[in-house]
């Protein structure tokens, strides 16, 4: 299976990059910015990260974390199962109330148009997303989200820990000392060496 994953380690490619490692599977980078030439070859919109697999491209770092997880059968859970359901619904939690909450911080913060920036929005934000980060550790059923596995929620939610300390958040204690050893793995510290 060729791979071939666009997109630079400051955004959501991260991710990616972060599970090939785990995976232990080769790729080639093209370390690109949305919306540039490179981009736009790999996907229509221009969205990183995108994953060409042998001439197929997936776009959206969750949709690609599953497949990448699926194919090789490690880091999750079989589908159709209720561990996986399980699962998924971390997932969508991870995704709905922590990314999503970053992602409007970035957004209001540098990505809108300065006229439509609301810069009185952070304070809410930073709040919602550390009651979040906290109610999501009390779902954790071991050193990791779904127990003693890491798993894709996981990373996931610990990408979302790294993203929140460089915006400036403040994590509550349960959730920094998650990140902290989701990303004390040999495969993220490859990922950030790559």
């Amino acid at each position: 299976m060729k791979l071939t994953l666009y997109g630079q380690k400051t955004t959501r490619a991260m991710r990616v990059i972060w599970m090939l490692e785990e995976l232990g599977l080769s790729f080639e980078h093209v370390d690109c910015v949305a919306g540039t030439k490179d981009a736009l070859e790999a996907s229509p919109t221009g969205k990183v990260p995108a994953l060409d697999v042998d001439g197929t491209v997936i776009t959206d770092s969750t949709a690609i974390l599953t497949f990448l997880t699926d194919h090789t059968g490690k880091l999750t859970a079989p589908a159709g199962t209720l561990d996986r359901a399980r699962q998924d619904a971390l997932t969508q939690q991870i995704n709905d109330e922590l990314d999503a909450i970053l992602w409007t911080a970035a957004r209001h913060s540098f990505i809108l148009p300065e006229e439509h920036r609301v810069r009185d929005i952070k304070p809410s934000l930073r709040w919602e997303f550390s009651r979040n980060a906290a109610r999501l550790m009390e779902r954790a059923e071991g050193p990791f989200l779904m127990g003693e596995a890491f798993t894709v929620p996981d990373m996931l939610a610990a990408h979302c820990g790294i993203w929140a300390r460089v915006a400036k958040f403040e994590l509550p204690e349960s959730f920094a000392a998650y990140t902290d050893r989701c990303v004390a793995r040999d495969a993220y510290r490859r990922a950030v060496g790559s």
